[in-house]
């Protein structure tokens, strides 16, 4: 069982930990909407180094549109992707205000269906992952469904692989919890070729699962390249299983500014480093006050030795 208190007495070695702190652009959708060029501006000032775009973009299947478009319609969100800029021109603005762009969000049906634009865009982008943010429900019923996900997985991987790009998936707080010692997320591993499927892991949403990232991340050596970074203000668990958004959205009060909550970010993230993991992302969804929030976060990943 996961708990704080394996986490304790640590210490850093000197030197910074990491160099090129990034944000997950879900962080600010409104502030995106409402001025690109300013809220680009504003992280860039913060410190951030990297950001992760999210989907849909105007390539994007129209079944992964049509998905989307109740929640854009409920948040008021009127653009996502490239927020009516092309990619080419995304990402010039970006590296005028000295922002690079590693990975990108995007979902099931375009990686299945659309595969040639999205890796044109990537490439464009100069982005090195396309990233799966989540399993739709009806591929994670049950165990044969995780083992059919990881031979998708391993075809999308090798796609990505011929574009010149690579596959991540980022886990939620789904299949994290253990039957008969096995959690659904240990099929993903065991049946993926690591050669073609990569890992983002969600620090947050791995905790509130009952997993410790710490451990997966000294198991899987290698395979996680990047992070989502959160905190919680207690240390709390889904009701459940984890398997659904009636559970997700009681916990999303409980996130707040790296460093200011529980989780031991000094051990986890020395670990992370150690272990292969390239890229670190703020993402603190939809988060209020962004220009107070967010410059916490980042000024505390910078001070860690």
């Amino acid at each position: 069982m996961w708990s704080l208190a394996s986490m304790t007495g640590f210490k850093f070695d000197s030197g910074g930990l990491i160099t090129s702190p990034g944000l997950g652009l879900f962080s600010i959708p409104h502030w995106l909407n409402a001025n690109l060029e300013q809220a680009l501006e504003g992280i860039a000032k913060m410190g951030y180094k990297e950001i992760e775009c999210f989907g849909p973009y105007t390539f994007s299947t129209e079944k992964a549109k049509a998905g989307w478009a109740p929640a854009a319609q409920q948040l008021g969100l009127k653009n996502t992707g490239f927020f009516s800029k092309n990619a080419v021109e995304f990402a010039s603005l970006a590296k005028s205000l000295g922002l690079s762009i590693p990975a990108m969000h995007t979902d099931m049906d375009t990686l299945l269906n659309n595969f040639g634009p999205l890796a044109d865009a990537a490439n464009s982008l100069g982005a090195h992952y396309v990233v799966l943010p989540a399993i739709p429900d009806e591929y994670r019923k049950n165990s044969e469904d995780y083992k059919k996900t990881a031979g998708l997985f391993n075809n999308i991987g090798e796609k990505a692989r011929k574009a010149g790009i690579k596959f991540g998936y980022h886990n939620h707080g789904y299949g994290l919890q253990k039957n008969n010692d096995r959690m659904p997320l240990d099929i993903i591993f065991e049946e993926t070729d690591p050669a073609l499927v990569f890992f983002e892991m969600d620090l947050f949403w791995t905790v509130a699962g009952g997993a410790d990232p710490v451990e997966l991340l000294t198991k899987h050596k290698g395979r996680y390249k990047m992070m989502h970074i959160k905190d919680m203000k207690e240390l709390k668990r889904f009701s459940g299983d984890g398997n659904d958004a009636s559970q997700w959205f009681p916990l999303f009060p409980n996130m707040c500014s790296a460093g200011e909550g529980v989780l031991p970010h000094a051990k986890i993230l020395k670990t992370a480093s150690e272990n292969g993991m390239d890229h670190f992302f703020v993402e603190q969804d939809l988060v209020t006050s962004p220009e107070i929030a967010l410059k916490k976060s980042v000024d505390f990943l910078k001070q860690l030795k």
